[in-house]
């Protein structure tokens, strides 16, 4: 079983493979450069094992929150891949990612995932990490300061993770009760395991509020 993960959510665009029981993660680019890079990446890293897309048995890719065009061309190249070649193809999550990813990095109890959404808001989700991940929230958007009033009067431990965490760490690290999870490739490898195990189906892209086009061409017209 070979699998392939995408992940083009936010300004990074990346990828994992698992193949003959082995994962591999390559970071293609960080600034956006989804188009010009996703497909040759794709192809050089099956190429390095020997593999083709004809080899895949699934493809697995981040179908958001997170930034409108990366999020169409992941998905969009997954599609037709998945189409070209006859194999499975399924949506995972941002969010659920950093919770595998920080839960595959001894992460305990509870954790938020937060992702960076630009416009000064974050995308989040509340997980409890203990004998499995569970999610206790939907995906919203919220603003630093939200979560910091949120999170502010409970006092109980929590661990924040994502590049929303990192944007505004000075923010959140005010609350001393609050831990910032360290970066790591974790949430790549679990794009593959979360992937294998999800079950195939129309993917939806989770957007969670109008596309940054959208945003400002309504803010120019009033």
């Amino acid at each position: 079983m070979s699998t392939l993960f995408i992940d083009t959510a936010t300004p990074l665009c990346a990828i994992a493979l698992r193949h003959n029981g082995q994962t591999y993660v390559r970071i293609l680019d960080d600034d956006r450069r989804h188009v010009e890079v996703l497909t040759p990446g794709i192809l050089e890293l099956l190429g390095e094992h020997s593999l083709t897309t004809r080899d895949l048995t699934r493809v697995v890719v981040d179908r958001g929150p997170g930034l409108y065009t990366g999020l169409r061309v992941g998905v969009a190249t997954a599609v037709a891949l998945a189409d070209g070649v006859g194999c499975d193809v399924v949506g995972v999550t941002s969010l659920e990612l950093l919770a595998h990813g920080a839960y595959a990095d001894g992460v305990r109890g509870r954790f938020l995932s937060v992702i960076d959404g630009r416009r000064s808001e974050v995308f989040a989700q509340s997980f409890e990490l203990d004998d499995e991940v569970r999610a206790t929230s939907d995906p919203m958007v919220r603003t630093p300061n939200d979560i910091v009033v949120e999170y502010g009067t409970s006092g109980a431990p929590t661990t924040f993770g994502g590049d929303g965490a990192e944007k505004y760490r000075d923010l959140f690290s005010r609350m001393s009760w609050i831990a910032i999870a360290p970066s790591s490739q974790s949430w790549l490898t679990s794009g593959v395991a979360v992937g294998e195990t999800s079950n195939v189906g129309p993917i939806e892209l989770l957007y969670l509020r109008e596309p940054d086009a959208v945003a400002n061409f309504t803010t120019r017209a009033t």
